[in-house]
């Protein structure tokens, strides 16, 4: 799916703002879903895409990157993978917190431009890949990060299974989440939760209830 310009397109609708739970960072983000998720869906010339999860600060992504901000023994010096990224934050917050390096992985066409844009904005360097990477093996990584990939039912299988086979390959796997309904109830090692400020239009609370887990 071409655009013209992705990060055009970004900018004339989103503005550079301090992520509630992680201040030390700020990103290109929409004030509200309903516009740009419409704009999004004219720019692409299709109906009926998913949230443009890379306008938002979700959560779950709020959440893991307040962790490894205030945990940067879990990635110092190691390569990182951002899985589904959206806006990068987990990937800034990595880097932040002395990752040797983070790729950032998501499908969304906006992506890309999106985490270029906060990367810039945030003084840090990220690596990039719009890859399909359910498709194959993990990557050769030090610890992979998924912030919010629990929101519907047949994906969250998909994704958890694979970051199992990471996880039996040795590779660290931290998952933020704010206990969505397809989120698994049992078999994680619970690390840290967070009251992170959010909007009633994103997760129907002002104030959301978001963990941090880790696979065992």
């Amino acid at each position: 799916m071409t655009i013209a310009d992705p990060a055009a397109f970004i900018l004339a609708n989103t503005r550079l703002q301090a992520v509630p739970h992680t201040p030390e960072i700020s990103l290109w983000l929409a004030d509200e879903i309903t516009p740009i998720w419409r704009m999004t869906e004219e720019e692409l010339g299709e109906i009926g895409l998913p949230p443009p999860f890379w306008a938002f600060a979700w959560s779950g992504g709020q959440g893991l990157a307040r962790w490894l901000l205030d945990n940067p023994q879990e990635v110092v010096g190691k390569r990182v993978l951002d899985f589904a990224t959206g806006s990068g934050l987990v990937g800034v917050a990595a880097m932040k917190a002395g990752a040797a390096g983070v790729l950032c992985n998501d499908i969304d066409p906006f992506s890309g431009a999106a985490v270029a844009l906060n990367t810039e904005a945030n003084g840090v360097s990220l690596d990039f890949t719009d890859a399909n990477l359910l498709d194959g093996l993990p990557p050769e990584v030090d610890v992979i990060c998924a912030g919010d990939v629990c929101y519907e039912k047949p994906m969250t299988e998909r994704v958890l299974a694979w970051l199992a086979r990471a996880r039996a390959k040795g590779t660290r796997v931290l998952i933020g989440d704010p206990h969505r309904t397809y989120f698994p109830k049992e078999g994680l090692d619970f690390l840290a939760e967070y009251q992170v400020p959010t909007t009633r239009e994103l997760e129907d609370f002002a104030i959301k209830r978001s963990s941090v887990w880790a696979m065992p």
